[in-house]
């Protein structure tokens, strides 16, 4: 079948292989851009699957927290350039959209768009029309999450003045003073290495097995004998997971530690149990192609305005 040029291209993107790989691979697959990635992979032409979403459009992501921590609420909204980001009203306009994202019983992004902006007459939609109006360039609520376990209590923090964000869940009985400091170095944590899971525990068994087979792949690619392909691939996923899991990885403020390890250590010194149980991190264009443009281009275009 014959693939599109955009096709093409985003999987160019996601994977850093060459345009013409990427290419034959999508015709073999029939477009599936999944197993696409897979087979670049598994052929050695893809770059590591961390790579796979590049930072591209500019914009902000902002936590919020209830006062008592047991609500959080983050949110990413993208805009054109780096110059209109640091827009005080840009930047108005993302707070009180955070300050809804604690509370809101919006479950997807359309019906957050629904929603009264800020309790007032306008729709979250027909502000954001009327901003793009205003300040000339296009803005987009791209993505939010609202997390209210019970049981838990939630740290945030932000990295690079809200180009990274990053919302730690913590069960315990203790108030969120008391895991403040513990929830900030973990969230950090996971702002500095982005991991994909908390634990061994929470990661999906077809994930594990779609990694066995890539890494499967791979090695007999390599010419590695087949009988010692199973365990060479179950210690390369052991790494794998070391490096994808949050509280196996090294502490980054602590390389002699792991993350559980420094969590460990915390909880003793509290006198109350915590547990890591959950997490959510945004990060501004994860995935979204950047329009290229320059300081001087940027502060041209605003001055045209």
């Amino acid at each position: 079948m014959g693939v599109s040029a955009s096709a093409v291209k985003e999987l160019r993107e996601r994977t850093g292989a060459g345009m013409l790989d990427c290419k034959n691979v999508l015709v073999e697959v029939d477009g599936d851009m999944d197993k696409a990635i897979d087979l670049l992979r598994e052929k050695g032409l893809a770059k590591a699957a961390k790579k796979s979403g590049r930072i591209a459009s500019e914009g902000l992501v902002r936590v919020r927290l209830a006062p008592d921590g047991k609500k959080a609420g983050i949110i990413e909204v993208n805009i054109e350039t780096d110059f209109a980001s640091k827009n005080e009203e840009f930047i108005g306009f993302v707070d009180t959209l955070s300050c809804m994202t604690v509370d809101t019983a919006a479950k997807t992004l359309d019906e957050f768009l629904a929603a009264k902006y800020g309790g007032g007459a306008e729709t979250v939609q027909e502000t954001l029309t009327n901003f793009i109006a205003k300040i000339g360039e296009n803005v987009s609520v791209r993505r939010f999450t609202t997390l209210a376990e019970p049981g838990v209590v939630y740290v945030g923090y932000l990295h690079l003045g809200g180009k990274i964000g990053v919302v730690i869940g913590l069960r315990t009985e203790a108030s969120q003073e008391e895991v403040a400091t513990l929830g900030k170095d973990v969230a950090m944590q996971v702002a500095s290495m982005n991991p994909q899971f908390v634990d061994e525990s929470g990661v999906d068994p077809d994930y594990i097995e779609k990694e066995k087979e890539i890494l499967v792949k791979q090695a007999l690619a390599e010419g590695k004998p087949a009988e010692i392909v199973e365990k060479m691939v179950l210690g390369r996923l052991k790494k794998e997971l070391k490096e994808t899991c949050l509280l196996e990885q090294k502490f980054v403020k602590d390389s002699d530690l792991t993350v559980a390890q420094y969590v460990s250590d915390a909880v003793k010194a509290l006198g109350k149990d915590v547990k890591v149980v959950s997490m959510a991190r945004y990060e501004v264009g994860e995935g979204i192609e950047k329009k290229e443009e320059n300081f001087a281009e940027e502060v041209a275009k605003q001055m045209a305005q």
